[in-house]
């Protein structure tokens, strides 16, 4: 099963807020639903709110297909613009919708919508084979006895399947290397407690939560061999942005002489971003420090406050991570290495070359 994929005119997905504690499908009806779906973290990861920008640009479609051609111009416009409006900083919703509005305005309604429908089902297809080859490319990085930290949730959840952070360690385990996983809680929600860990466990591959706090106390104990993270976009000169608390990890890592290492598909690559400074950060809601979810001691999902009622709090989604901390990117063209300016431009120019061969 994949995290998300498309029926007819519904997108179906794994209700990622109910995990681990819960399985269940959800269906979303149509480009309006798959929005909110993206902004309510119904479903998260770069990958697959890519994929699900492409297949809410397939639903607009699908429902404006007896309109005149002006008007079902005019209705893509707007289903992009609510598609991009649900997270700011994950670049590859913007590609993703950007290109399935680029064909919407030539040929006839029915022959327009059939380009988009299509060009929504490639992206998906895309992100599958590029988690694939970095689980490839990456397992060639991890030595059979390896410990890994993790931060956030950078795996099959994420993407349509596979993952990126998570996929080299699927690879190398594939390959008979025995490899252990320190898995970040990721506060404040908690997606690698809930998300990482519940995928490593359904897999069998040795794990430990550990709360966030503590990943340098295992760095300073040479507990720690590497780290590997995703991104949700990488800027020109090789700045990732990801998960809050990806750059303290970074340094951490740095200081204590660990590779550090980012894995991400080449979509999540931002030519037009000349740092991380010029990365949008996502600010959400205080709640999110305040309050804490989980499953009470009957069984119950429940929610509770943690912390003074009217506690002011912060909240940024993301931090960056600059490019002088990062050993390697790992991506379906293969590890990026600094100088990265170079090596990214490089790797842009080859696939928009394979792309048009």
């Amino acid at each position: 099963m994949w995290t998300l994929w498309r029926e007819d005119g519904v997108v179906k997905i794994i209700d990622q807020r109910l995990l681990p504690h819960r399985f269940e499908v959800a269906t979303l009806k149509n480009y309006r639903e798959t929005a909110q779906a993206i902004r309510d973290m119904a479903l998260r990861g770069a990958g697959a709110i890519g994929v699900a920008g492409g297949y809410g640009m397939a639903q607009a479609a699908l429902e404006a297909e007896r309109l005149p051609p002006r008007s079902f111009r005019a209705r893509m416009v707007k289903a992009a613009e609510a598609l991009k409006a649900t997270r700011p900083t994950a670049v590859g919703l913007f590609h993703a919708v950007d290109r399935c509005l680029a064909l919407a305005s030539r040929g006839r309604v029915e022959r327009r919508i059939e380009r988009i429908v299509d060009e929504a089902d490639n992206i998906a297809l895309e992100d599958l084979a590029a988690s694939q080859a970095i689980g490839e490319n990456g397992s060639k990085l991890i030595k059979d006895g390896y410990s890994i930290l993790t931060h956030c949730n950078a795996g099959a959840l994420a993407f349509v399947d596979y993952g990126t952070a998570l996929s080299p360690i699927r690879f190398a385990v594939k390959q008979g290397k025995s490899v252990f996983v320190y898995v970040d809680e990721t506060r404040p929600r908690s997606q690698g407690a809930k998300l990482t860990a519940w995928e490593l466990e359904q897999e069998g591959i040795p794990y430990a939560l550990i709360v966030d706090n503590a990943a340098g106390h295992y760095m300073r104990r040479r507990e720690i061999d590497m780290v590997i993270v995703g991104a949700d976009r990488i800027a020109a000169n090789g700045d990732a942005a990801n998960k809050i608390g990806t750059y303290e990890k970074a340094v951490l890592a740095h200081e204590n002489g660990i590779p550090f290492y980012v894995a991400a598909p080449m979509m999540t690559f931002d030519p037009d971003c000349r740092t991380g400074d010029d990365i949008t950060i996502e600010e959400r809601s205080p709640d999110e420090v305040n309050w804490v979810w989980g499953e009470d001691e009957e069984g119950e999902l429940t929610r509770v406050r943690i912390s003074a009622r009217d506690t002011p709090a912060r909240n940024p989604s993301f931090d960056v991570t600059p490019a002088k901390y990062i050993k390697g990117i790992i991506t379906e063209a293969g590890v990026l290495a600094p100088p990265y300016g170079r090596s990214i431009r490089r790797a842009i120019s080859g696939k928009r070359r394979g792309s048009r061969g």
